[in-house]
């Protein structure tokens, strides 16, 4: 949550967008949003660019269409890997408090508020958040729920719900603890301090730190096109064990990780690939 709780941009942040790498989607039917932008700028990668005036503030319209376009990319063949990111001055400066500021516990509780944004954790493709500027409560969350963190230098992070009264709702908690460890979570949460991007890299939450936002973008961006190079099956295959060693202890994590290596065994994919690396040739995926 928190777009109100944002720290005054400098003049670095001034800039409302970074240059969107776009062409269509030729593999999906074209579909228009409100509230963020979708395109395919390279082979095998989608991008979807939160497009909300000023800061890309999070609501349910957002989140919404952000999982839809999101389903229709893991849906497609013609994609491999995706890449969400937003403006320069913000990834996503928070929830939009207006849209929750007057709810109530039973109608929030009803209707389970806030829940379909963990439907970003469903998707099967490698997911890549490209984090320039602030993401702040909700938008922390958003970039938390992707397979790879990378950030631009003005990249700010933080769980500022405390400042108005209530906790991270979006799974803020839970995955800053498992990313950074409990004590630096505890003392980000309770006090509602920011983080910067090179503290996200050393603590673990980030995978990289780039010089310039437009160079964060494009890493992310060659990072998806290379794992969209692989076997799809692999790939499925490898963002599954990674991710079950979240839910599961060492022994049983090992264990499901070598039933699945096992399970691949049954698949074109492996045949080709062993086989290319043996005759030294390059492998010619089918996703079979």
């Amino acid at each position: 949550m928190l777009a109100r709780f944002m720290r005054p941009a400098s003049a670095r942040l001034i800039s409302p967008s970074i240059p969107c790498l776009v062409r269509p989607m030729s593999s999906l039917t074209p579909k228009s949003y409100e509230h963020i932008l979708v395109s395919s700028p390279r082979s095998g990668v989608g991008q979807i660019t939160l497009n909300r005036p000023k800061v890309n503030a999070l609501n349910t319209p957002l989140m919404s269409e952000l999982n839809d376009a999101l389903r229709a990319f893991d849906d497609s063949k013609a994609t491999g890997a995706i890449v969400i990111t937003g403006s320069e001055r913000a990834f996503a400066a928070g929830a939009d408090i207006k849209e929750m500021q007057n709810l109530t516990f039973s109608e929030a509780y009803r209707k389970d508020f806030i829940k379909l944004w963990s439907d970003v954790t469903q998707i099967t493709k490698p997911v890549i958040a490209a984090v320039n500027g602030h993401a702040l409560g909700g938008g922390c969350e958003l970039a938390m729920m992707a397979d790879i963190i990378y950030c631009g230098p003005t990249a700010t992070f933080g769980q500022p719900e405390i400042k108005l009264g209530v906790i991270p709702g979006a799974g803020g908690s839970q995955r800053l603890v498992k990313a950074i460890g409990k004590a630096k979570a505890m003392e980000l949460i309770l006090t509602g301090k920011t983080f910067s991007a090179e503290e996200a890299e050393r603590w673990g939450l980030a995978a990289r730190v780039f010089e310039t936002p437009e160079k964060c973008v494009e890493g992310a961006l060659e990072t998806a096109e290379t794992i969209s190079g692989y076997g799809a099956l692999a790939v499925k295959a490898a963002k599954e064990v990674v991710n079950q060693s979240y839910e599961v202890g060492l022994s049983e994590g090992v264990k499901y990780e070598r039933r699945v290596f096992h399970a691949l065994f049954s698949t074109k994919d492996q045949k080709t690939g062993m086989a290319a690396f043996v005759n030294r040739t390059k492998p010619e995926w089918t996703g079979e």
